[in-house]
Formats: C-alpha cells, structure tokens, sequence
C-alpha cells in the first residue's frame, strides 16, 4: 500500500488496482498516478492498492491462491477463506476511511473493452466522479454482490471501476487514458490540479451481447475491432466447426458502437462475442 498525505486538508481517495491478478493495466496506471502526484501540491490523501491480488499479479492469475474470485468476497470477513480474509482486510482497514474509490480493471476471460466506467447511476457521488473521469464510456449498474465497488457504496462510499484493454498484456494507451482519468478526478476533487480542461465522459444508453447460438461453437475469428461503428445486420465476425468446417456468421443484433469483444480463440455455445453499446 502507498500513502500521500497532502499539505492542506481534502478528501481521501483510494485507488485500487490488481484485484483480478491478469488484469495487469490497472497495475501500471495505479504505478504512475501515485508517482506523477506532488505530496507539496496536493490537498486531502491519496491511497493506492498497486496489486491487491499480489500472488495472482506475479503469477498472472484471475483468482486469489484459493481459486476464489477477490472481486466476489467483499467486505470479507476474519473467519473465512484466503480470500474471504484479503477482502476483510483490504475493506475494513483501507476502503472504509476512504471518501472515494477508483478501482482498476480490464476485459476479462479473454475479452477485450473500450475505455469504459461503470457506476451505480442512482448514486450521485459515485455518478459525479464518473463524468468528471473523462475518458471512455460510462456504463450504469450496481455491480453484482461481493464486488468492491458495489460494496463500497453500500458503506457509504462513492466508488467506479474504470475498465479497458485485454488481460495479460499492458496496452499503452488504455494506460496513459486510465492515468489521465485518475488525475482528472483528483482535479475535480480539488486534490491535484492538472494541465488544460476537463472533458465530461458520455453515457450508454444500452447495450447488449452477440454470443455464440446453440451447437454453433468453434474457431472465433473477429472482423470489426473496438470503437467500430456499426449497423443492425452488420456482420462482425464468424465462427467455424473445426470438423465439418461449416461456417457461421456472427451479426449486430443492433446499431451501435462495439463496446467490447472477444480476442480471437475457441468458443463453445452461448459466449459473449461483441458487445455493442448506443452511446448518449
């Protein structure tokens, strides 16, 4: 855990990255936020949990040493698992004296996602420093039980997730926008005054996931990458039998922008191919 205390009184905001050890952009951008921040020019304290999977960030690893998902064990508890007691920890003795949170993630199971926020709208603190982040998407949703951010607004406080690129590699430039949406939010916090002007980031309007039909799995090759812009009927990418080599085609099921979408490998029934978004 890192610490800056500023020279003058503010809020104290806690960023966290590294909870899902493969995701390992987030541990770069919480890496450069905490260093390009001035304890002289700084008001209120800056937290960073760098790797709060260490095990899984060493061994590049989704799940905590137990095989437990840390991201579904908050707030935790002393008499539980390996990773029942990490969340504990990590909650009690950090996020609870925290005014805000940022956690840091990316695309998972092999999936890759445009810069994207997401936050329970319903929120108003949480829904501010959403805007004020200033990069990417914004995606509403309380987030499922057990994760950090959901939890932690149930505590009473105000928390995001920003999300971006693949796991296992560090993507430049979802690194350098993580960072610069970090700063932007210490800005609007009045914590740490940056360079030029704040943009607001947009918000989704909806979205939804073109997946794999029934008995149509394979070998998944995409067409379209991230940002795409696309049409209802657009074709995104196919799917083939490896055996009878009959080819299925993979479609828009809306008009939107591609929001996320799987890295090219082997999907069975019902996996989430393209997820497509209309932005506001």
């Amino acid at each position: 855990l890192w610490a800056a205390r500023g020279t003058s009184p503010g809020p104290t905001l806690c960023v966290v990255s590294g909870i899902h050890g493969d995701e390992i952009n987030s541990v770069e951008i919480a890496r450069r936020v905490f260093h390009r921040v001035d304890p002289q020019r700084l008001s209120g304290t800056l937290i960073v949990v760098p790797a709060a999977n260490s095990l899984g960030f060493r061994t590049m690893s989704r799940y905590m040493i137990d095989r437990r998902d840390l991201n579904r064990a908050f707030p935790g508890s002393v008499t539980g698992s390996v990773t029942s007691i990490v969340a504990n920890a990590l909650f009690e003795r950090v996020v609870r004296r925290c005014n805000y949170l940022i956690d840091l993630h990316t695309g998972s199971n092999f999936r890759t996602n445009v810069a994207q926020i997401r936050v329970d709208m319903n929120h108003p603190a949480s829904l501010a420093i959403a805007e004020n982040f200033g990069v990417g998407v914004i995606i509403g949703g309380a987030g499922p039980a057990g994760s950090l951010r959901r939890e932690a607004v149930e505590a009473g406080v105000a928390a995001i997730i920003y999300e971006a690129g693949p796991p296992y590699v560090f993507k430049e430039e979802e690194i350098a926008a993580g960072t610069r949406g970090v700063l932007n939010v210490m800005d609007y916090l009045g914590m740490h005054e940056i360079e030029g002007r704040r943009e607001l980031s947009r918000k989704l309007e909806g979205s939804s996931w073109v997946r794999v039909p029934k008995g149509k799995g394979g070998i998944f090759l995409g067409k379209i990458g991230l940002g795409a812009a696309v049409e209802k009927g657009d074709l995104l990418g196919t799917v083939t039998d490896p055996v009878t080599d009959e080819i299925h085609e993979l479609r828009a099921n809306r008009t939107g922008v591609v929001i996320g979408a799987a890295l090219p490998q082997v999907v069975l029934s019902g996996y989430g191919v393209y997820h497509i978004g209309r932005i506001e």
